[in-house]
């Protein structure tokens, strides 16, 4: 895996790689990369699978072969949802705290664009996978994490977004209600998968915001008030319309819109891994070799814009930091482009 994460002028890192630093509006990249895989560590699975093991299926028949027909409801939302591929994870049978930790460490070799469980998990292994998620940022690797809720958390719209406060981060989604398909009930937590597919599955440059999902009902039909304390809390909340199950709106629980996110993660992992492919150790630290990096680097960017994934895209040299020896310091800059997603209307009449 190529080496990457952030950077500290004041303590730069010792091993070769590129290092980038978020700052609000800046972000790099040079190349499109795989999208659309969802990571799901299995509870429980048939013989034809080993514990602790990765196993990759693109099919719902795939996963029926290798894990039992009643055993693939997180895997076949996952597919629903609009997952390209499922990377399962097969856990020991009555996994302890330790055997989460293998889980987790395990993941950490793998590439992936969501992480869901396969069902409800504890406030406990909740917490830790978010500081999972933030130690692998931290050092390069991004993907978001779906979390979900029990049934009786999903009742009370206040318990789902104290979860999300919890929660709370950029690469974070919390899902605080499920739904109904004929006589199947999903909590929220069981329904995540098919929403981490939905999210792996959507392009970069669209947003899941009014999404269609495949549900009879939400369990529980929140007022407008409690739809929008949800909103303004961070919550991923489902509704019906009087016609149709759908997601109000693509949010992290950070309050953040999942497309600007997903957009984000692409670009950081795009840049770490064409670098290390074809610029680190390759380019020689001059005046040449800085501008076909910087090229590289913009004729990417432009190629987003030109998807509408960002706009007004710059790449230059920082001026803050001097670009010698066998550092290159870029500053670049874009802005997001969202959805439209409010309408406002003056009718004169």
């Amino acid at each position: 895996m190529a080496t990457g994460g952030g950077w500290n002028p004041t303590d730069l890192p010792k091993r070769p790689g590129l290092y980038l630093n978020f700052v609000e509006a800046a972000a790099a990249a040079i190349k499109g990369g795989a999208r659309g895989v969802v990571a799901i560590p299995l509870l429980t699975y048939g013989a034809g699978a080993t514990a602790k093991t990765f196993y990759t299926v693109e099919k719902e028949k795939e996963a029926q072969e290798l894990f039992g027909a009643a055993n693939i409801e997180s895997i076949r939302l996952a597919l629903m949802g609009g997952a390209k591929q499922v990377l399962v994870y097969t856990m020991p049978a009555d996994p302890t705290a330790d055997d989460y930790v293998d889980m987790r460490e395990a993941f950490d070799s793998r590439l992936f664009n969501v992480f869901v469980f396969d069902q409800e998990a504890d406030a406990t292994e909740q917490d830790l996978t978010k500081a999972w998620v933030a130690r692998n940022r931290s050092e390069g690797k991004h993907f978001a994490v779906v979390f979900g809720g029990t049934t009786a958390d999903d009742a009370d719209p206040a318990a789902g977004n104290a979860r999300t406060a919890r929660l709370k981060d950029d690469y974070v989604a919390n899902l605080i209600d499920g739904g109904k398909v004929g006589t199947t009930t999903y909590s929220s937590a069981e329904y995540a998968p098919y929403i981490a597919g939905l999210i792996a599955g959507t392009a970069i440059n669209k947003s899941i915001t009014y999404a269609q999902v495949p549900l009879d009902d939400v369990n529980k039909r929140l007022t407008n008030a409690q739809i929008t304390a949800a909103l303004e809390a961070g919550s991923l909340v489902l509704v019906h319309d009087g016609e149709k199950v759908k997601v109000e709106q693509g949010l992290m629980t950070s309050g953040k819109k999942i497309r600007a996110i997903r957009a984000r993660q692409a670009i950081a992992t795009d840049i770490t891994k064409t670098a290390a492919d074809a610029y680190i150790g390759k380019i020689d630290n001059n005046p040449d070799g800085q501008a076909a990096l910087i090229s590289a680097i913009k004729a990417y960017l432009e190629r987003l814009e030109a998807s509408n994934v960002l706009m007004d895209p710059a790449v230059t040299l920082d001026p803050e930091y001097e670009s010698v020896g066998d550092s290159v310091y870029l500053l670049i800059s874009f802005a997001h482009v969202d959805s439209i997603e409010r309408i406002f209307l003056t009718i004169n009449v």
